[in-house]
């Protein structure tokens, strides 16, 4: 009886921490092709709405991004938090922290649905995404959900 106790327990824990967006956020981005991030500045507000790619992998979205944007040097700076609106700059939207990882099996993913998400642009931008991870140039931002 413990035992299944237990086991109800974790899978209750489990199944909140993978509710981290509510299903209109999860369904928009399955569908959208674009997101905008807000990071917070040192004022405690959050800047303009960036438009950007991304990578949703059901827990955590993930972009790949130049280190000199505003979003990673305030990650850098220790000012992680984001609100991310999804498909338009007023979309349903989720409060995230942005973490910078290194994680090749990660980019990977991330180009390949790149590729399969954006045919029209990915053309133009697959090397520079490709070389830009492996110099430096480019890097992984993780946006987990609140």
């Amino acid at each position: 009886m413990r035992r299944l106790l237990i086991t109800a327990v974790a899978l209750g824990l489990v199944s909140i921490a993978a509710a981290a967006v509510s299903p209109d956020v999860d369904r928009a981005l399955r569908d959208s092709k674009y997101v905008y991030v807000q990071s917070q500045r040192k004022s405690g507000q959050f800047g303009k709405p960036a438009e950007i790619w991304f990578h949703w992998d059901g827990k955590v979205l993930w972009v790949g991004t130049p280190p000199t944007t505003y979003r990673v040097r305030r990650i850098k700076a220790g000012r992680p938090k984001a609100h991310i609106a999804v498909g338009k700059s007023d979309g349903p939207a989720f409060d995230a922290t942005g973490e910078i990882v290194h994680d090749a099996a990660v980019e990977k993913s991330l180009m390949e649905d790149y590729a399969r998400k954006y045919p029209e642009g990915w053309a133009r931008f697959a090397d520079k995404f490709r070389d830009g991870f492996r110099t430096g140039e480019r890097v992984l931002v993780r946006y987990t959900p609140k």
